[in-house]
């Protein structure tokens, strides 16, 4: 293909230290989806030990702790930074 025709690539999305050029929602398989529902229903239940799984189960579970950790404490910053609102009933 020539030179001329190829676009450059565009970042279609980003969030925090994350991005890509690619739809994200082609990268959400099936058995991502399955482990996101089993580390939700242990971490609901208290099932926090690692008996039972295969190693692919515990790094993905490993992985979804610290993105969570990590969203708390961005979440955490971003409320000590926000201005506080006025009541409308303060004169």
């Amino acid at each position: 293909m020539p030179e001329a025709l190829k676009t450059p690539e565009r970042i279609v999305w980003a969030r925090n230290d994350s991005a890509t050029s690619i739809c994200p929602v082609s990268f959400v398989t099936a058995q991502s989806m399955a482990w996101i529902e089993d580390y939700l229903v242990r971490r609901k239940l208290g099932g926090r030990g690692i008996d039972g799984l295969d190693a692919r189960e515990v790094e993905a579970f490993l992985i979804l702790e610290d993105e969570i950790t990590k969203e708390s404490a961005r979440q955490s910053t971003i409320g000590q930074h926000r201005p506080r609102q006025l009541s409308k009933n303060v004169r």
